[in-house]
């Protein structure tokens, strides 16, 4: 890999602000992603990738021809090109911290933000690398902006270097993962692979094989508003049932705070409304899909509950499919996570086979039937100030890519 290319292609991306928005029903939801999109188009097409376009839904896609004369199994690379709202990432200023001494970690755009050693040990392994840190003031956009410059690199290297042998290499960049409309308009036919695998994971070596599966509940709490002064015994106030339905929710189990592993949670995590009508919005999560059903019953439960004390007010629980396990979809196509593995024993590694409390495009998917695991690609503190991404272990994510390439076409 060229570490230095990586290098420069991550800076310009992360500066370009593709921040997701959920307010709006529109794809991709911010203008930045199909700028990003563009940027990339432009950037494969002179690499020599002719196929290289971005369609109307923003989505970008490019081919690296096979380098064999014999027929090889499709294999795709996915990363996603916005970023969290969680915070804000425009404006992005990038911080290059080379041969990282150690320690704490002041960010000088607010020297309130601290990445401290303490709180992210993982910084205890990678003294003598290269950081890449915010100023304090935004997210980074590792997520997944590391991923995004891995794949072009990858990309650009392969055609560089057509001696190694593969199979055709499909490079797919998508939109909104980071409010589950990842893969919305991706055609998985149209597409052609038959194996892929997101770029979106954490630090180095691992292979995200399991997910959450996930639903979202919308609760709709109904009062009666009339004027406070004539309120007595006709007002029937959403947001004080509202706030019982919220204080009834598990808080000792069952919830994100005290929750690790394979234990799963429901998390309220909006509210919004007013006295006639109070929305709540609650994600559920389990690594076992038959246990959302259990969530939703216990919101249900939840509902009839507090309608019962509060006379007068409804409750509508409507629950909303998000995205399944991958493990169930992995588990018809094991080579995708052997080949993978392999790819790591031949850059002398053993990779740790991990679960994520959380979903990649990845997980729809492997739904749809392209079997998708995951891949660490060197994102720390995602969707926070205090973000970073290491440098090489994002190289390291390329060089498992070119190996992964080559497995492929063997067979």
């Amino acid at each position: 890999m060229n570490e230095d290319r990586l290098l420069d292609r991550f800076l310009r991306y992360v500066r370009i602000h593709t921040t997701a928005d959920d307010a709006t029903d529109r794809y991709p939801s911010s203008d930045g992603q199909l700028e990003l999109g563009r940027m990339l188009v432009a950037e494969l097409r002179a690499m020599g990738v002719a196929d290289a376009k971005q369609d109307e839904h923003g989505i970008v896609t490019g081919t690296v021809p096979a380098t064999i004369d014999r027929m090889a199994p499709v294999v795709a690379f996915n990363a996603h090109l916005d970023t969290s709202p969680e915070t804000s990432g425009e404006g992005v200023k990038p911080q290059v911290i080379r041969n990282y001494p150690g320690g704490d970690i002041t960010l000088p755009g607010d020297p309130s933000k601290v990445i401290r050693a303490k709180e992210s040990p993982e910084l205890n392994d990678l003294r003598g690398r290269t950081l890449i840190t915010t100023d304090g003031t935004t997210l980074l956009g590792g997520d997944d902006k590391a991923g995004v410059a891995v794949i072009m690199e990858t990309v650009h290297w392969l055609i560089e270097h057509p001696e190694i042998p593969h199979g055709p290499v499909k490079a797919l960049f998508t939109c909104d993962e980071e409010i589950g409309r990842g893969v919305k308009h991706v055609d998985v036919k149209q597409l052609g692979a038959d194996v892929c695998y997101t770029l979106d994971g954490s630090g180095a070596g691992v292979i995200d094989v399991e997910t959450f599966s996930a639903g979202l509940a919308t609760i709709t709490v109904r009062g009666v508003n009339i004027h406070p002064s004539i309120a007595k015994d006709r007002m029937v106030n959403a947001v004080r049932a509202a706030g019982e339905f919220v204080a009834r929710l598990p808080r000792d189990t069952l919830a994100p705070e005290v929750t690790s592993g394979r234990e799963g949670f429901l998390h309220p995590y909006q509210i919004d409304g007013g006295v006639a009508q109070t929305r709540i919005r609650v994600l559920l999560r389990d690594f076992e899909t038959a246990k959302l059903a259990w969530q939703a019953e216990r919101l249900r439960e939840i509902a009839r509950d507090v309608e019962k004390i509060v006379p007068g007010v409804s409750i509508d629980i409507h629950i909303a499919r998000q995205y399944r396990n991958m493990a169930e979809g992995l588990a018809r196509e094991p080579r995708a996570v052997a080949y993978a593995r392999e790819a790591f024993r031949r850059l002398g590694k053993e990779a740790k086979l991990d679960i994520v409390r959380g979903g990649t495009d990845g997980s729809q998917l492997t739904e749809l039937g392209l079997p998708t695991p995951n891949l660490s690609t060197g994102q720390h503190n995602i969707h926070s100030p205090l973000e970073y991404a290491c440098l090489e272990e994002m190289t390291e994510a390329g060089r498992v890519l070119l190996e992964l390439a080559p497995i492929w076409a063997e067979g």
